[in-house]
């Protein structure tokens, strides 16, 4: 454990909660991974021609990370994207990946763990939430594990996070750096098959095209939100 952690931390992560207590929740009791979207598959710059876009260093890491669940659990991880514009490249790579469900236009993110508590039987302490600024707030204060991604020009508001109880790890990476890979790494070394995961990937295993047939035959759900109350 002792080395895994400081490959991370040489890397400028920062260990909120204990490791072990991290790898605990992992390993007992999260089932569902929800990710923000801007500045987290991203930068979240916005404006004129420039579109909110993700890395596929991001999206691999993403699909390792619910293979090793899978190969963990003997099930599907729940994975859902929730964002508060209305992104097509959001839900692009929902689509492709075929995520469990998309939320798209909820710029009250609390609105959307709420849909998500109620429509899928999840409880809050199993998701595991990967975010990184304000609006944010209200779902991690609430989720079993938080993943803060870094932004150096918010010192104060990382502050904040940790001192509110709100975070469990803080990326070395910034979201145009793939934080989302580092975190997807982190959580798959915790599962302690990383190796494994990489070799079925690699090899296109009996044991990988079982998982990826499975994840290929999710229909994803889509959900939008409008404030005009639709």
């Amino acid at each position: 454990m002792d080395e895994l952690v400081n490959l991370f931390t040489k890397a400028g992560g920062q260990f909120v909660s204990s490791p072990e207590v991290i790898a605990k929740k992992l390993k007992n009791e999260i089932k569902v991974y929800l990710f923000d979207w801007d500045g987290v598959f991203n930068g979240g710059i916005k404006g004129g021609q420039n579109v909110s876009l993700f890395a596929e260093p991001d999206a691999m890491g993403v699909n390792l990370l619910r293979f090793s669940h899978w190969m963990e659990n003997q099930e599907l991880p729940f994975t859902a994207l929730v964002t508060g514009a209305n992104n097509k490249v959001a839900l692009e790579l929902a689509q492709r990946e075929h995520f469990h469900a998309i939320y798209l236009g909820y710029i009250d993110k609390g609105r959307a763990l709420e849909h998500l508590v109620e429509e899928y039987s999840i409880k809050p302490h199993q998701v595991a939430y990967v975010f990184d600024d304000a609006l944010d707030l209200p779902v991690a204060e609430k989720c079993g594990l938080r993943f803060l991604v870094k932004r150096p020009a918010s010192p104060v508001f990382s502050r904040f996070v940790i001192n509110h109880a709100m975070c469990d790890y803080i990326t070395g990476f910034t979201g145009e750096n793939n934080a989302v890979r580092e975190i997807c790494e982190l959580i798959i070394a915790f599962n302690n098959n990383y190796e494994t995961t990489l070799k079925e990937r690699l090899a296109f295993s009996e044991l990988y095209l079982s998982y990826f047939q499975k994840r290929q035959a999710l229909p994803i759900a889509i959900h939008s939100y409008d404030w005009k109350g639709n």
